[in-house]
């Protein structure tokens, strides 16, 4: 199945207005159509963008330059040269953010756009608002307030420990798993859009002014979970919510110690606690198979052990290959139903590189000892998964709350019964 769109999907899903639009806008999107080619080499980087392929106008010399397309003018594309530009970029698998996650998600970049485009126009007669189908992330990820929804119950928060950066993301949570990520970024802040963890130019060392990595992590977590465990987040009624766990990734071997240190002795040390990602393939044995012991902490494919030793923390252990399918699982859930998991704001761009972070990992569906799972692998070309590490860790704290979709075992928190002294004496005697 193709992933990116044909010129005549092009037309449809992105150069033609609404369908309930003025006739002049329809004729001139047809004006537009007909008098598309031929293009510029620019026009045509940008228009093979459009379709859902990375080109850049670089991409287009260097595929003239090894003959793989020959126009004819340099300078002026014709549909059949650009279209053997997008058969080539759809060969070798070279797509915009949210067409790889399109990929991912077993769908074409046609269907993503045309349910955006329908939403667009449902939401825009519904609100009385003009709403662009074109704002991907604003269609899809923001939910006016309704007042047949469940309110926003919860907050989590997870922490990625890397050398040089703190990545963060928080996300809010309704009962059944609906969630919304309401803020992500780094400690220190890099002040820019777009960047790497190898490119980063405030580091850890240099904001905290410490010798040594252990105390360089410790100053940053103390500053991060500082101001984010002690800000306020305004709910839709008014309320105002603060976050209820935070996991701080501790399977760096050079850091673990140190997070172990730092959630004993901090100052939100209710909220705060280790977790340990782990790996669990087909031929692993399964946390359902776990044989609880006494003191365990179980949920829904992670558990808390007791402790013991000299790290007499309690941490969270979970299956990172599960998370992993089940967040991009509520990335796929259509806008409005529950369960759909979605982004802040308006302008698309804004979240590009959220996006290719998400989009960093790979499935491979893999059996052993009778069963079938996910196993997910990082794509070679992207070197970033710190958020996406960070969006899973917060699905986890949520359901460490009590978070549950529907049919899922919720994590119950047991209520102690308040229970007179004159009764507990009549209970003994029974």
């Amino acid at each position: 199945m193709p992933i990116g769109l044909t010129f005549e999907e092009y037309v449809e899903l992105k150069l033609m207005p609404p369908n309930h639009a003025d006739r002049a806008f329809v004729t001139a999107a047809e004006h537009m159509r007909d008098e598309a080619f031929p293009m510029s080499l620019s026009q045509a980087a940008w228009h093979v963008r459009t379709r859902g392929y990375d080109c850049r106008p670089e991409s287009l010399e260097l595929l003239v330059k090894q003959q793989t397309v020959e126009p004819v003018d340099a300078d002026a594309w014709t549909r059949a040269d650009v279209d053997a530009v997008c058969d080539y970029f759809e060969q070798h698998g070279f797509y915009v953010p949210y067409a790889e996650a399109c990929r991912v998600l077993g769908c074409s970049y046609a269907s993503f756009l045309r349910a955006l485009k329908d939403a667009a126009e449902r939401e825009t007669a519904k609100y009385g608002i003009q709403v662009r189908a074109d704002d991907q992330l604003f269609v899809m990820h923001r939910v006016p307030p309704r007042d047949d929804r469940d309110a926003v119950n919860y907050l989590s928060m997870f922490i990625d420990v890397q050398a040089s950066l703190l990545f963060y993301l928080v996300a809010s949570w309704e009962d059944d798993f609906t969630g919304y990520v309401i803020d992500y970024g780094t400690w220190p802040d890099q002040h820019r859009p777009y960047f790497t963890l190898r490119d980063a130019r405030q580091t850890l060392a240099a904001a905290t002014k410490s010798n040594g990595i252990e105390g360089a992590i410790f100053t940053g977590l103390e500053s991060l979970t500082r101001d984010l465990l002690n800000r306020e987040w305004r709910r839709d009624d008014g309320a105002l919510l603060r976050v209820d766990r935070c996991l701080i990734d501790a399977n760096w071997g050079s850091s673990t110690d140190v997070i172990y240190q730092f959630c004993r002795q901090s100052a939100h040390a209710g909220i705060v606690m280790p977790s340990h990602g782990r790996f669990v393939g087909a031929s692993s044995q399964p946390f359902s198979e776990y044989k609880r012991r006494p003191g365990d902490r179980v949920g829904h494919n992670w558990r808390i052990p007791n402790v013991h030793g000299k790290r007499a923390v309690r941490h969270v252990v979970y299956d990172t290959n599960y998370w992993k399918t089940f967040v991009h699982a509520r990335l796929a859930v259509p806008m409005g139903d529950r369960g759909c998991l979605s982004l802040f704001g308006q302008a698309s761009e804004s979240h590009r590189l959220l996006a290719e972070q998400l989009t960093s990992e790979y499935r491979v569906k893999t059996e052993g000892r009778g069963r079938t799972v996910d196993e997910w692998k990082l794509r070679p070309e992207r070197g970033d998964n710190h958020w996406f590490d960070c969006l899973v860790g917060s699905a986890v704290a949520a359901s460490m709350q009590g978070v549950a979709l529907l049919g899922m075992d919720p994590v119950n928190q047991k209520r102690r019964e308040r229970v007179s002294f004159a009764e507990l004496q009549r209970r003994n005697r029974q």
